[in-house]
């Protein structure tokens, strides 16, 4: 019999489906829930048990993990009667690796507190690629007796693991990771369009770039998408926008300007506007073009 945590995973999609997997490598016993029956396939067919619902996948669980898109839906598999905080069993270790604005963070860990449950908030860096490869870097807000028992987990996750701060540390960490992705991404892609239309080879210019200081991991992750246009989603635009309206309004709140950023918030904006909400954001490459005068 393995010594390790039985894990619950809710959330099976472009990150926690290979997240999934990975804790099933490492020899975990994971048991997965999530709204579509092909996910949860997927996860049986990597190793893993397929749940009928939260309340199932719970149940026995010393770890829950949860990845969802956003605030709304981790409130909504959290609270109520079919939720994970009424389901769980006390003792268990609660870590929401989704994206989602610190209040909640902070508001989900006092209401789990009143149940016996104990929360981390660790959203994650690397998108799909650093999913599959486990080589995320992995932002933690809460107690350091509960990271500490939760690290060998992220270590099956992720490369770089640091406790931020206390409970809503880790979303804010995230907030500010996700203005520097989009800032980068929309400074690479104006790149693109500048050189394109200087007629300069592409590739090479690209290469030479990512080499000097100019170089970054946004470049070297977004490289071919630029080059070949795929813009199939490691990371969707859609999410992005919901991540950019979370840091605006957080720095808001703290009284931090951000100008640049606050440009870039709306570029990701009027790229979702135009109906490119569900392409990878790397694809901030359209927005530039448009404004350049291409038909895209």
């Amino acid at each position: 019999m393995s010594t390790l945590p039985k894990v619950a995973w809710i959330g099976l999609g472009i990150m926690g489906s290979p997240m999934s997997e990975n804790l099933v490598k490492a020899g975990y016993d994971v048991t997965g829930y999530t709204l579509e029956q092909d996910k949860l396939d997927r996860l049986a067919a990597a190793g893993g048990t397929a749940a009928g619902s939260i309340a199932e996948a719970v149940r026995d669980a010393d770890v829950v993990i949860t990845m969802v898109p956003a605030s709304p839906q981790v409130e909504a598999i959290a609270y109520g009667p079919d939720g994970i905080l009424e389901n769980a069993r006390q003792g268990s270790l609660l870590i929401d690796m989704s994206s989602i604005t610190p209040q909640t963070s902070i508001d989900l860990a006092k209401a789990a507190r009143q149940k016996g449950v104990r929360v981390l908030d660790a959203p994650v860096s690397g998108g799909e690629a650093g999913a599959v490869e486990a080589v995320l870097s992995i932002m933690v807000g809460g107690e350091q007796a509960d990271f500490d028992e939760a690290r060998p987990v992220f270590e099956a996750l992720g490369r770089t693991i640091v406790l931020c701060g206390p409970h809503g540390s880790g979303q804010t960490v995230k907030a500010a990771n996700q203005l520097i992705v989009a800032v980068n991404i929309q400074a690479c892609a104006e790149a693109v369009v500048f050189l394109e239309k200087s007629g300069v080879d592409l590739k090479a210019a690209l290469d030479v770039l990512n080499g000097g200081l100019a170089g970054s991991t946004v470049l070297t992750r977004k490289k071919d998408n630029f080059l070949s246009r795929d813009f199939r989603p490691g990371f969707r635009i859609d999410l992005h926008h919901k991540d950019m309206g979370i840091v605006t309004d957080a720095a808001r709140t703290v009284g931090a300007a951000l100008p640049v950023g606050a440009v870039v918030a709306q570029l990701v904006a009027s790229l979702r506007a135009q109906g490119d909400g569900g392409l990878d954001h790397s694809a901030l490459l359209r927005a530039v073009e448009r404004l350049s005068g291409a038909q895209v």
